[in-house]
């Protein structure tokens, strides 16, 4: 039973990575935040899907952008400066929807100054998550890094299920910058705890005089080649591009469940709840050898619950869905971080981790605006059980087709470092 736990020996064994994980546990409280009071803010003004899945657009290109950018830097320059610039950055970003909220920055009815705010602040926690990610790895031991990246999923999951609880009170009983003025402070809170972090610098050899355009086209190029990667990369693809619902959270809200906004959160959180269970019994997966196989599961389990939740009829059957979606959503990422994080040597690491952030937040992001869009026509049900229907194909293909994904053992060794 106690093999099925949590692993939490990375926290015992190495300081570093436990403050650097506590500094990751606050910044992803401040992240599920801003999403629910984003969401709610832009559906007030607008009451529009298309605009809530607008949201998702509008933060997508510049995480993208922001991740491959950090993944670059992240190999070139100390890790522990980069992930200081970008943490700053977001502490301007959220203090700028803090002030818009109280009519500082404009008319509070005005969705424009938003929607610029939510992009820069996508584009230096893009930046931040590439750095804070690929410090993993020189602080804990190769056989433990399952563990750690278990440990992170949990933190962002444990998060989900507090914030945006705690985000639908907040809203309900004080407002928009109560909310806003609470997620500045986390991300100062965050940005304390990097300062304690000592040094990471990059590999040796790799300095700063190289193309940087060059080296985040080398990270491209390793990531789309014929392997594990490439299949694992684009499981988690099929499944949040096609089957994302969070940008239909408020319409579901309206039309099932009452429009309040406390239950707007318990949507979020019930994901969370399922994310945390499975999280807390992750050590059967870290522990796992067949870890592209537990993720190609995970997959498909979470665009069953999608299909699930297009049908649920009140709170109950919604909530369900969601959780089991959360469960599903924990399992496929901790075995796809873990697969990743052994499988490329330590001179790319920066570059690929930020692809793999890249994937995993600007993949969402563009799922929820594709569901935006999708449900301005056909309505959210149409939109969720089309995008899981449609995900659960994509992932029987590459099933079908990627034979090094689906025969990976966690035994397996990194690959050779042949990338300059």
């Amino acid at each position: 039973m106690r093999r099925g736990l949590l692993d939490i020996r990375p926290l015992r064994r190495s300081p570093t990575f436990r403050t650097l994980w506590l500094g990751t546990a606050v910044a992803a409280f401040a992240g599920q935040l801003t999403i629910i009071a984003v969401l709610y803010q832009v559906w007030e003004q607008t009451g529009d899907p298309l605009m809530t899945g607008t949201v998702g657009l509008v933060a997508a290109f510049p995480r993208l952008a922001g991740s491959l950018a950090g993944g670059t830097l992240a190999d070139t320059y100390d890790r522990r400066r980069v992930l200081l610039g970008a943490d700053f950055g977001q502490i301007l970003a959220v203090l700028g929807l803090a002030l818009h909220a109280a009519g500082l920055l404009g008319g509070v009815e005005q969705t424009g100054p938003v929607l610029l705010l939510v992009a820069v602040n996508a584009a230096t926690a893009g930046m931040g998550a590439a750095a804070r990610r690929s410090m993993i790895a020189p602080l804990v031991s190769r056989d433990l890094l399952p563990a750690a990246v278990a440990l992170g999923s949990l933190t962002f999951h444990a998060a989900g299920l507090v914030g945006p609880a705690l985000a639908g009170l907040l809203l309900g009983a004080w407002g928009l910058t109560m909310t806003y003025t609470l997620i500045t402070a986390c991300a100062a809170l965050a940005f304390a705890a990097v300062l304690l972090l000592p040094a990471v610098p990059p590999p040796a050899g790799r300095g700063a005089s190289r193309n940087p355009l060059t080296m985040t086209w080398e990270g491209l190029r390793y990531v789309t080649r014929p392997g594990a990667i490439r299949g694992a990369f684009g499981t988690d693809l099929f499944a949040t591009l096609l089957a994302m619902p969070v940008a239909l959270f408020p319409m579901i809200n309206d039309y099932r469940l009452g429009g309040d906004p406390e239950t707007l959160g318990l949507m979020a959180s019930a994901m969370a709840v399922g994310g945390t269970l499975a999280g807390v019994f992750s050590g059967h997966i870290t522990r796992s050898q067949r870890l592209g196989v537990i993720q190609m599961a995970g997959a498909a389990a979470w665009s069953l619950a999608i299909v699930g939740l297009a049908f649920g009829p009140g709170l109950v059957s919604v909530m369900a869905a969601l959780a089991v979606a959360g469960a599903a959503d924990t399992v496929s990422v901790i075995a796809r971080g873990a697969l990743v994080q052994l499988r490329i040597p330590e001179s790319r690491r920066g570059r690929v981790t930020a692809v793999d952030d890249a994937i995993a937040v600007a993949g969402p992001d563009l799922g929820n605006a594709r569901a935006g869009a999708v449900a301005s026509v056909l309505g959210a049900p149409a939109a969720l059980a089309l995008g899981g229907g449609l995900s659960l194909v994509g992932i029987g293909w590459i099933f079908w087709r990627n034979t090094a994904l689906r025969r990976f053992r966690r035994s397996d060794a990194a690959d050779e470092d042949d990338m300059p």
